[in-house]
């Protein structure tokens, strides 16, 4: 579900974008909202990437540095957007872990498969919150955000294709 209000109150800047204040600050909240989502799924998939072992470590371990580096990007993305929107973007590590809507990551995952899984997991939570957000975010007339968010969920489709690919047995 996509939240209509970050918890952390934070200032608001002229602009003469021509999005009311409204739907700026509506469109900020959500915004806010996949910032620590993100954040946190970018961290989480780091965790992956330095804590993988097994038999397919290599391949996994490179798969899960690209897909942070992905998710670095729309870290930084969602962020700009927030501020181009006159917004302050709430980004920082505590602010993430408190707003985010996934899960912890579990600690006891060793194998490729445990963080295949926990990652596809993950992956799919924060699609759907992609998703939701194209539809808030169209329905409040930003087609510029909801593109945003429609050129991340692409990648992140991909990115749950490629794992889930992992977990099918013959």
């Amino acid at each position: 579900m996509v939240a209509t209000s970050a918890k952390p109150t934070a200032r608001f800047y002229p602009t003469r974008n021509d999005l009311s204040a409204s739907v700026r600050e509506q469109v900020t909240a959500i915004l806010n909202q996949s910032l620590a989502a993100t954040l946190d799924l970018k961290t989480q998939t780091k965790q992956a990437h330095w804590n993988v072992k097994g038999k397919d470590f290599y391949q996994l371990h490179e798969l899960f540095d690209e897909m942070a580096g992905e998710l670095e990007e729309y870290v930084d993305m969602v962020a700009e957007r927030v501020t181009a929107l006159g917004g302050t973007a709430l980004g920082t590590a505590r602010m993430a872990a408190e707003q985010s809507i996934l899960p912890e990551y579990p600690i006891n995952a060793v194998n490729g498969m445990d963080h295949v899984t926990a990652l596809a997991d993950r992956y799919a939570a924060y699609a759907k919150h992609v998703r939701e957000a194209i539809d808030a975010t169209d329905e409040l007339g930003d087609a510029d955000t909801a593109d945003l968010y429609t050129e991340v969920s692409r990648t992140i489709d991909k990115r749950l294709w490629f794992l889930e690919a992992h977990l099918i047995s013959e």
